[in-house]
């Protein structure tokens, strides 16, 4: 793996030298436009708008759009002699609990290398540090012309740099979830019986079968043979009217899948939170009530 940047990660007066790579990489199959009548390749090219002149990468800067009219010219040095601190460093700026970060701000992850012998205890010691703490390092750092916000994580035996949005960029989820929806005690109680007959599997077994489709049809076409017929899978059959009969019956469908008998299953009642709490003040007052007892005696004696 090729580092995308170097520099150092900072926390208060530790530095620790390091090299960022890349931590995921992308294997989805990608493909060239082409001209449909004769299979040319369409090519894009960067032309100039007042001399129609074809310009090549270092004839090509930057400029904001100040207005339709107007663009301000900015130069890649003007952009590097930026006064930030984040420059050359990954700044850490705090430390909070790992589950206190929602996954909805999660980018994309890199992996931080030490570079050198100098950084090795250093690096050691900000792994170990992270790992004992259940915590994650809040940190800023500047690439390509922006400052990002980042968490510093702990994964196997590296540090991962995993990109954070900022705060602005998450959109409110407010008013997408349905409202007033009827739903009883029951139903949410089969649903975690299907939950349970689903049951879980290990992330690293699954694949991405479309690619594989659409891999098995470039390979029939390239050998001149005609494309192998697939078996679309059958898909949902419509609106659902009874819940609680097509819960039962996902039940005994997933059941039947895994080789298990035993028809539907039973719904599991769960206590309602009004009945967990009534039990639990039954238990503390029949815990209280012996002391009440006991000092009744000793104010008699």
């Amino acid at each position: 793996m090729r580092p995308v940047w170097s520099g150092a990660v900072s926390f208060g007066l530790v530095t620790i030298p390091i090299k960022v790579l890349p931590a995921t990489e992308d294997h989805s199959v990608s493909f060239r436009q082409i001209h449909t009548a004769d299979g040319g390749r369409i090519r894009y090219r960067k032309v100039c708008e007042l001399d129609d002149k074809v310009l090549s990468q270092d004839e090509i800067g930057r400029a904001y759009e100040e207005s339709k009219d107007n663009l301000v010219p900015i130069a890649d040095e003007e952009l590097d002699q930026l006064p930030l601190p984040t420059a050359k460093a990954i700044d850490v700026q705090a430390f909070v609990p790992a589950d206190s970060l929602d996954p909805i701000r999660f980018g994309r992850p890199y992996y931080l290398q030490g570079d050198g012998a100098v950084a090795a205890k250093p690096y050691t010691l900000l792994r170990e540090a992270l790992e004992r703490s259940d915590k994650v390092a809040i940190a800023k750092f500047a690439w390509h012309n922006r400052e990002r916000l980042g968490a510093l994580r702990v994964v196997g035996d590296a540090i991962v740099l995993q990109a954070l949005h900022w705060p602005d960029e998450i959109r409110s989820s407010e008013g997408l979830a349905p409202k007033d929806v009827d739903l009883s005690d029951s139903e949410v109680d089969e649903a975690i019986t299907l939950m349970d007959a689903i049951g879980g599997a290990e992330v690293s077994q699954y694949r991405d079968q479309y690619r594989e489709a659409v891999e098995a049809v470039i390979e029939a076409k390239a050998a001149g043979v005609a494309p192998p017929e697939m078996v679309a899978p059958a898909g949902p059959e419509g609106k659902v009217v009874d819940l609680m009969a097509a819960l039962k019956d996902s039940v005994k469908a997933a059941k039947e899948a895994r080789g298990e008998t035993g028809g539907t299953g039973e719904v599991r009642t769960m206590p309602s939170k009004k009945k967990a709490a009534s039990k639990k003040t039954a238990k503390k007052t029949a815990k209280k009530a012996p002391a009440k007892k006991a000092a009744r005696k000793r104010t008699a004696s």
